[in-house]
């Protein structure tokens, strides 16, 4: 991270089938909002991506060359979790189940035919997690990101053709819970700190 003005991208996701709200969304637009010291020099930038495969495909891209970020905060909905979860990889799959917000159903079981069978973040995890516990709410580390989009954003984020220059990535998973806006703040400084060590 350079001396300039940095910018962090905070991404959540809309809706989707089985969740009619999704508290990402709105995670991701108040983060935006922070005022820290220690975020005071920092460029926040919310996105909310609608939860379609189509949309990942071609917003990611887009959001990386229009902010340039030099951090990425992405966070997602595990509603059946009662921790904040610290996902450390994403995994060549996706589900043939569930549908996303538009109804379709991917056709085939990879992300990617002939890549890897997961990718390994590069964000320092212990130090995320140790934040994230200074809010009180409970909180792990996690090697399954699940196979639906926020793995999806998560493999495209942790592409290694940027993985030299492109930004420093971290995906979280939230629990439904009231106090998980001081969890994810706390985890955006340590990231915002951990990226300008880069």
């Amino acid at each position: 991270m350079s001396d300039a003005r940095p910018t962090v991208l905070i991404t959540g996701f809309g809706r989707f089938p089985g969740a009619p709200f999704n508290p990402s969304g709105p995670l991701a637009r108040a983060l935006a909002k922070t005022r820290r010291p220690a975020l005071s020099n920092v460029r926040l930038v919310a996105h909310v991506f609608p939860t379609s495969y189509a949309a990942v495909a071609r917003q990611w891209p887009e959001l990386i060359a229009r902010h340039r970020p030099d951090a990425v905060l992405m966070l997602g909905l595990a509603a059946r979790t009662k921790y904040l979860r610290i996902e450390t990889r994403a995994r060549n799959i996706r589900t043939l189940v569930y549908p996303d917000i538009d109804g379709f159903v991917p056709e085939r079981r990879v992300i990617e035919r002939g890549a890897a069978s997961a990718r390994r973040g590069h964000a320092p995890f212990w130090r995320l997690l140790a934040a994230a516990r200074t809010s009180g709410l409970p909180a792990r580390l996690s090697r399954d990101a699940g196979a639906y989009l926020c793995n999806d954003l998560y493999w495209r984020a942790l592409d290694p053709a940027s993985r030299d220059d492109g930004p420093l990535v971290q995906f979280v998973h939230i629990p439904l819970r009231p106090n998980a806006l001081r969890a994810v703040e706390a985890v955006l400084v340590a990231l915002v700190s951990a990226a300008r060590r880069r």
